[in-house]
């Protein structure tokens, strides 16, 4: 099996997650640099099998789009067309960065790491990640 690798995809920075091979198991993978982020998933592609990648869908509790779809959207247009055989989709990300921040307190991290937004984008992304796993789990025991 391959990895999912998910985005939590921001102005200036973004978080990644991976899963294991068995998509068991989402984990932080890094955060990079917006303006590096197209080089960095290219690179990661070939030096890991990546069987889809997930891209955190920005909505407002409205259900509308928030104004990062404006970036998001080329992004993911750009991604798909680099990658064609890697099918890139959206998960809904609302309150991730709110259950980023509540997981590191709840981790008692010091108040000078808990201020590291790079950390907040990884777990953001990683929760992105194990929202979209548990909601394929569902779909499967559904059926």
């Amino acid at each position: 099996m391959a990895r999912i690798l998910a985005i939590d995809y921001g102005k200036k920075r973004t978080g990644l997650a991976v899963t294991d091979e068995l998509q068991l198991i989402a984990g932080g993978l890094t955060t990079v640099a917006t303006a590096t982020l197209v080089d960095f998933i290219l690179d990661y592609v070939k030096r890991e099998p990546v069987e889809r990648i997930v891209v955190g869908l920005p909505k407002q509790m409205n259900n509308t789009p928030s104004e990062n779809m404006c970036r998001i959207e080329p992004f993911v247009n750009r991604m798909r067309k680099l990658l064609p055989d890697i099918p890139v989709e959206y998960h809904d990300e609302r309150f991730t960065s709110v259950l980023a921040h509540q997981a590191i307190l709840a981790s008692g991290i010091g108040k000078m790491a808990r201020r590291n937004k790079e950390l907040v984008d990884e777990i953001s992304a990683t929760i992105i990640l194990q929202s979209y796993m548990e909601s394929r789990r569902m779909q499967k025991t559904e059926r």
